[in-house]
């Protein structure tokens, strides 16, 4: 298991350190669009190839933030039924989700995407807009997003077995929505105390 968790964590720094990286072109996208508007009012002029290129910088951040958005365990999810479970339940729940769902469905996508991207590349696959820009570069940010997302699965799986053996603790103890609510209400309270004494000083 002390193999499978380095594995874990080496799997984890490197999603870490990719999804932390992407939010950048967030600033990058929001950049083009207000410098395509700008030229577009000011020269009376613009290009297809910088509306898709927004495409690709808002797809590139969400495709390959994906693995790192499961890894923080912040992807959305209906906790209803979920959430007055037991935890060892719970862990059961997401260990089942990524062996049964998580994994077969990344494994396709990377499966059906590896000669999807091949052809796209090989024959140099152009935008069908005038003037747009190559299209191989996005298909491969697909590829990536579900490479990533297979391996995050695996450190994920790798983890609850490990929780649910008593091989490491819980990373992502769960909190309820009504539990995360007070908690942030707390945490404001004591801010807002932290800022009042601070004026009075």
């Amino acid at each position: 298991m002390a193999g499978l968790l380095a594995l874990s964590r080496t799997i984890d720094r490197i999603n870490e350190f990719i999804g932390r990286w992407v939010s950048w072109l967030i600033l990058l996208a929001i950049l083009v669009s207000a410098a395509n508007a700008v030229i577009r009012k000011v020269f009376d002029t613009s290009s297809n190839a910088w509306l898709e290129l927004q495409w690709y910088l808002f797809g590139a951040a969400f495709m390959l933030a994906a693995a790192y958005t499961l890894k923080q365990n912040d992807h959305i999810r209906i906790d209803i039924v979920y959430g007055m479970l037991p935890r060892r339940v719970q862990h059961w729940i997401d260990l089942i989700g990524h062996l049964f769902f998580l994994m077969p469905f990344v494994t396709l996508m990377v499966i059906y995407f590896v000669p999807y991207v091949s052809l796209s590349f090989r024959s140099g696959e152009m935008s069908t807009n005038a003037g747009g820009l190559i299209v191989w570069p996005a298909k491969a940010i697909l590829l990536a997003g579900f490479f990533l997302l297979a391996l995050q699965g695996v450190s994920e799986i790798i983890k609850k077995i490990a929780i649910m053996s008593g091989d490491m603790e819980d990373p992502n103890p769960f909190v309820s929505a009504h539990d995360q609510a007070r908690l942030e209400a707390e945490a404001l309270a004591e801010e807002a105390k932290a800022i009042a004494g601070e004026a009075r000083s």
